[in-house]
């Protein structure tokens, strides 16, 4: 680093003589030198040179003095570094020097060895702010990038991390949700392009903001599904408990943003949510040029499947017994047993529920036949038939009774 230094004096023989002290440094490019006469030049060579790290200044000029020009300085946004030189004995003006900013000051007759000391102390004080506006910088950047992942107070955490804890590949146990919306390419291809940004740039949006207030991670957004993790990068104990809460929330907005756009008369699908928790490789993996903070694994796969499953069950969310379990107070209703795509085990699957309909009767009626048509008991059929009698408006219910009318036995089904 070559450092500028700006020396500020009216005697006219201290150029020669500075020159003639630093010629070693100048020749090795430590320091590169610059000179000005009074206050006035100093602040026009300044701003023509902004460059300038350091400003050495008498005290007693013409047009305006050390002290004035100091003044000047320190109104300035990039406050320079400025050592103050003043005649022996004259504590008052050194005193009010220091008080307005001054970095440190010199005596005259001046002692050279006590001046290069004094501007190799000052430089290493300027690269160290150097240094500090210099991570500054890579922070804000670092933010400004990790805002469109990250909730704002996961994002201003990592950007403070200037070594980049929590952005390494690992595995990690993590809670993931999958949306996706029904219909969707078939609104892409009719809907004017206007009109369709409009409605997806709302949505993305919207839910996004959903899954910050939880504090979650938004790994993904292809086109109108979403790939949300908790418990990564940081560490949240209660990772089960948010993304069920998040699934709420989101599937509250999604039914609302729907609504509000069918008044409009565009016919905007359901949006599916599945759930799943579970070990996955967590981390960026966008190699040096790119940032791509996503995750891999069995439990990615799977939760994308639960979110797949929606469509056959007739629910918006369906999440597995992992999350379920680890949830606290959770609250919902089984489904049954998954086969899902690509899978030789069952996976045991949940519908959690909103308290009301949690509390409503008609969902123990439900567990009641549930319970049935998992010990194999015939009273299963005319019990979910009842309750689709009842409620007609019970997707769950009627698919599993359709099952039975199908010769379905206990709660094992295959989906593709």
């Amino acid at each position: 680093m070559t450092a500028t230094i700006l020396f500020v004096d009216d005697e006219p023989d201290l150029e020669a003589l500075i020159l003639q002290k630093f010629r070693r440094q100048i020749r090795e490019g430590r320091i590169d030198i610059m000179f000005a006469r009074d206050g006035l030049e100093a602040l026009q060579s300044l701003e023509q040179n902004p460059h300038v790290d350091m400003v050495v200044s008498d005290i007693n000029m013409p047009r305006m003095d050390g002290l004035s020009l100091l003044a000047k300085l320190q109104e300035a946004e990039d406050k320079k570094s400025t050592i103050i030189v003043s005649a022996y004995g004259d504590m008052s003006n050194i005193r009010t020097a220091m008080n307005r900013g001054a970095f440190d000051f010199l005596t005259k007759p001046i002692d050279f060895a006590d001046l290069e000391a004094t501007i190799d102390k000052t430089i290493r004080h300027v690269e160290m702010l150097r240094e500090v506006r210099r991570r500054q910088l890579e922070a804000e950047r670092a933010h400004a990038s990790l805002s469109r992942f990250f909730s704002p107070e996961i994002a201003r955490r990592l950007a403070a991390e200037v070594a980049g804890d929590g952005m390494d590949v690992q595995w990690r146990e993590v809670a993931t949700i999958f949306t996706d919306i029904t219909g969707f390419t078939s609104l892409v291809e009719s809907a004017a392009p206007q009109m369709l940004g409009e409605l997806l740039n709302e949505y993305v949006g919207g839910m996004t903001e959903i899954v910050f207030a939880h504090e979650g991670t938004v790994t993904k957004i292809i086109g109108d599904a979403i790939q949300v993790l908790f418990n990564a990068p940081g560490d949240q104990p209660d990772y089960a408990t948010r993304a069920v809460a998040c699934a709420h929330d989101l599937d509250a907005w999604a039914e609302d943003f729907s609504a509000r756009w069918r008044a409009r008369g565009v016919n905007f699908g359901t949006t599916r949510i599945g759930v799943h928790a579970g070990p996955a490789l967590v981390g960026n993996f966008g190699g040096n040029r790119f940032f791509d903070y996503t995750a891999y694994g069995d439990t990615i796969n799977i939760a994308a499947r639960l979110e797949a499953a929606n469509k056959h069950l007739g629910t918006r969310i369906c999440v597995s017994a992992s999350v379920a379990k680890s949830a606290e107070n959770f609250q919902g209703r089984p489904i049954g047993e998954l086969m899902l795509r690509g899978r030789s085990e069952p996976l045991r699957a949940f519908e959690p529920l909103p308290q009301a309909k949690f509390e409503a009767p008609e969902t123990a009626l439900y567990s009641e036949a549930f319970a049935k048509m998992e010990a194999g008991d015939a009273a299963a059929m005319p019990a979910f038939a009842a309750l689709v009698g009842m409620h007609a408006d019970d997707p769950l219910a009627g698919f599993h009774l359709r099952r039975l009318l199908n010769g379905a036995k206990g709660i094992r089904m295959q989906l593709e």
